[in-house]
């Protein structure tokens, strides 16, 4: 059972294991504006506290209503006893919300399985509507550097981004913080390629270095070499047989296919199909030499992570 009814502001407080940390001021600006010009459609959830409220659910209206000055609220008072469950109604809120941040959501995650008896990824998905995977990869963002959480929240990196360097040891993940703050990735999908080539070498720490083959091996990197060196040569003559045809007057081209333009139409499409299966291809080979400049040696010791973060020089945001 609630009580609806209309209290002082100074009798709300906020409920500081509220998982919300971060508010968008332009949001709350707009909320304040609907506010004023139509009333507080939903009370907020409020439970009761050291002579007065705690904030159940409903912290930006709240805040919104402080922004308008206004001396009362109205609340619902509920008679939740129960930390954790109050702070499950708090996450139910929030957690669908565009501007609750993946770090808000994950850390609200992990609080519930650490706190609650017999909690697993499967049940707290259930609780959200969630699917274990879309749980499972929130959680993998706590692994990040607090450098990489701060800028994930920033929204400099998107989600997916993020995801993909958590899985990096702490060491590749300084490693690739310096190529970001560089300004060496152009967008989110950049990233994402790039830190999947760093995990894979990562994980399995394969020979690079010549000098540690064996003559086999060497010979066999060698010939591998050659055959693919002399395969992007070839390209060239291709393309120029292209260019050749691309600057050729197209009734001229008409008369000398004879009726099977469709069929060579068909023939370019296929060239087409390789062309961007290849250059895929390339553009992932390019991540992996790339990556494998900055890869760290897995006995490497991590930089000191506190300390580290406090060093950080601020960044611009990526290209989405």
């Amino acid at each position: 059972m609630s009580t609806i009814r209309t209290v002082k502001m100074s009798q709300v407080r906020r409920n500081p294991n509220q998982p919300r940390e971060y508010f968008n001021e332009e949001a709350l600006k707009e909320l304040a504006a609907s506010i004023e010009n139509y009333g507080l459609i939903t009370a907020i959830e409020v439970r009761p506290a050291n002579k007065g409220y705690e904030i159940v659910s409903g912290e930006r209206r709240w805040r919104a209503h402080q922004l308008l000055e206004k001396a009362t609220i109205k609340v619902s008072v509920i008679s939740e006893k129960d930390d954790l469950r109050a702070f499950k109604r708090s996450v139910s809120e929030n957690v669908n919300r565009e501007d609750m941040t993946p770090f808000e959501e994950a850390n609200a995650y992990q609080r519930i399985l650490d706190e609650e008896d017999g909690a697993t990824e499967k049940s707290v998905a259930a609780d959200f509507g969630k699917t274990v995977a879309y749980v499972r990869l929130r959680l993998q963002l706590l692994n990040l550097r607090l450098e990489f959480q701060k800028i994930v929240s920033e929204g400099q990196i998107g989600t997916q981004a993020a995801v993909q360097i958590a899985q990096l040891s702490l060491a590749n993940q300084g490693a690739l913080l310096g190529k970001f703050t560089r300004g060496e990735f152009e967008s989110d999908n950049q990233i994402v390629h790039f830190a999947f080539a760093m995990k894979q070498q990562q994980d399995q720490q394969v020979l690079m270095i010549t000098e540690d083959l064996t003559e086999e091996q060497q010979k066999e990197r060698a010939a591998s070499r050659r055959k693919t060196t002399s395969a992007l040569d070839k390209i060239e003559q291709v393309r120029a047989l292209l260019d050749e045809i691309a600057a050729t007057d197209q009734l001229k081209l008409a008369e000398a296919l004879e009726g099977k333009v469709g069929q060579r139409l068909e023939q370019l499409d296929r060239v087409a199909e390789s062309l961007t299966k290849a250059r895929f291809q390339l553009k992932q080979a390019k991540a992996h030499a790339e990556a494998r400049e900055i890869l760290v040696n897995p006995e490497a010791e991590a930089e000191d992570h506190a300390g580290a973060a406090e060093s950080v020089e601020p960044v611009d945001p990526v290209a989405a």
